[in-house]
């Protein structure tokens, strides 16, 4: 079932996204060349719970961090390690924050260092198909429509779109109903209504969209080790459009 948000849940979900916002803007601060990725996973979950929230990603599913985060050919779900970051890796920080029982749900990918132009390329039109399928969200609309528009833009600049993995909605839980597809066709799927939280997150990459998971049994990787990107917000449906809850306030 698609829950339609009160104005009080909504009014919730955007302290939520806000603190998200907060979150991800003191955690790119740290990507660095020599930083861990697990001071990064803890660093986060003291900040988030400074904020008065919760970590949403922890102990979800078992997950054993409080962040995901994934470096270069890591599509998602990546667990903070002892693994170092190094000058030229592209990192995604995927950032769930929990707040009065809703949950928020974002993601971007940022530079460690000085990168090459290829994964310049690939972050910033992974976060401009984000946007694509954003713009699309509006009351009446199809789910297809937003879906399309980010398939469209990511095979336009030749990016691999990844097939398996899909945004959802949002809400009590971090997962809901519907699925949000970053593939599809216009016209189709699910009617958008007011009142709707969803999370749109496209998961491009450089190469084939083929994966596989690690052993760890979370870690998502390029089949073909290319580096992949991974952009991020949670989205309220409006009757004229729609409101980023996880951006800039």
């Amino acid at each position: 079932m698609i829950n339609i948000k009160t104005d009080e849940e909504i009014k919730i979900m955007k302290q939520a996204g806000h603190l998200n916002y907060l979150t991800r803007e003191y955690l790119k601060t740290l990507i660095k060349p020599g930083v861990t990725t697990k001071e990064i996973d803890e660093a986060a979950g003291k900040y988030i719970k400074k904020l008065g929230a919760e970590a949403g990603f922890a102990g979800y599913g078992g997950y054993p961090g409080n962040i995901c985060i994934s470096v270069n050919e890591e599509v998602v779900h990546g667990i903070g390690s002892n693994r170092v970051l190094k000058d030229g890796d592209i990192v995604s920080l995927d950032v769930g924050v929990k707040f009065n029982g809703y949950h928020s749900d974002a993601a971007e990918t940022v530079a460690c260092g000085k990168i090459n132009k290829e994964k310049e390329y690939l972050i910033k039109h992974t976060e401009k198909a984000l946007f694509e399928g954003i713009k699309a969200v509006k009351d009446g609309v199809r789910l297809g429509d937003v879906s399309s528009k980010i398939e469209g833009y990511a095979k336009k600049h030749k990016l691999g779109v990844i097939r398996e993995l899909v945004g959802h909605g949002v809400g009590v839980n971090l997962h809901e109903e519907p699925d949000v597809p970053n593939y599809g066709k216009h016209g189709t799927g699910i009617i958008l209504k007011s009142g709707m939280v969803i999370a749109i997150e496209p998961m491009l990459t450089l190469g084939s969209r083929h994966i596989y998971e690690l052993s760890d049994g979370w870690t998502i990787i390029t089949r073909d080790k290319k580096p992949s990107a991974h952009f991020e917000h949670t989205v309220l449906v409006t009757k004229d459009g729609y409101e980023i809850l996880t951006g800039e306030r």
